[in-house]
């Protein structure tokens, strides 16, 4: 397991989500994606930094930096394991002992008293959002797991179900706008960009055309896979009763 390492970034305590990853014992890029598909209610606990290295065959990696309230945040997205709970309480032990040397003026006593008042009313805040975004989570398991691709505009439909004043045509634009469809004008305007493919939020179907005069030309449609539905109702719907449209 990588070193629980708790750092300072500006005046503010972090841990990378590498770490987080490592010791939760999931993938890195799919920490990223919970990051990047709920950035909002991360930010409700301050800005998310991001950091790059560089990683395998010059490949740049991309690193999230997070303070101890969106650490703890992110850990409700995990899989309740018995490596996840080990790996929470080592976390905020990290975090406390760490603040512990940062401010040496506090005493033990001061410090343990500041922490269980911060995790009472954390726990409190979580516990609300957590059974608050169970539509969401319940979506995301089913969904996710899909099979199924569908047109952006069947996703618009999905997306006006549950609460989101999208039509297709805003859809295409707003994804266009964020970066998931490539923005440009050209034969390839609203195909999925590298980031999203990278993601495996798109993928691309390709039917051949035979015209009248005998030539053929492949026509590609971008559509959305059960992890970007997912994805894509986490972050543009508003927290609601989520309905699939069948």
């Amino acid at each position: 397991m990588r070193a629980l390492n708790i750092f300072t970034h500006g005046d503010t305590l972090v841990v990378s989500s590498e770490t987080v990853a490592d010791g939760s014992g999931v993938q890195h890029k799919n920490v990223l994606e919970l990051i990047d598909a709920n950035r909002s209610d991360f930010e409700e606990f301050g800005h998310v930094a991001f950091e790059t290295r560089d990683g395998y065959n010059n490949h740049k990696v991309r690193i999230a930096l997070l303070n101890e309230q969106q650490a703890t945040l992110l850990m409700t997205f995990q899989r309740n394991t018995d490596q996840v709970r080990a790996f929470k309480k080592a976390l905020v032990r990290a975090f406390f002992e760490v603040a512990g040397k940062v401010a040496p003026a506090l005493t033990s006593d001061q410090i343990v008293q500041q922490a269980l008042q911060i995790m009472v009313e954390r726990t409190a805040s979580l516990e609300a959002k957590v059974a608050a975004d169970a539509p969401k989570v319940l979506f995301a398991d089913s969904v996710a797991a899909s099979k199924t691709t569908i047109l952006v505009g069947e996703l618009a439909k999905i997306l006006r179900g549950n609460g989101a004043e999208l039509g297709q045509n805003r859809l295409f634009e707003l994804l266009r706008e964020d970066g998931y469809l490539i923005k440009r004008r050209g034969s390839d305007r609203n195909m999925p960009t590298q980031y999203s493919m990278e993601l495996e939020l798109f993928e691309i179907k390709e039917t051949a055309v035979t015209h009248s005069d005998g030539h053929v030309t492949v026509s590609k449609t971008p559509k959305v896979t059960g992890k970007g539905q997912a994805y894509f109702v986490n972050r543009y719907a508003p927290i609601t009763d989520l309905a699939v449209a069948s």
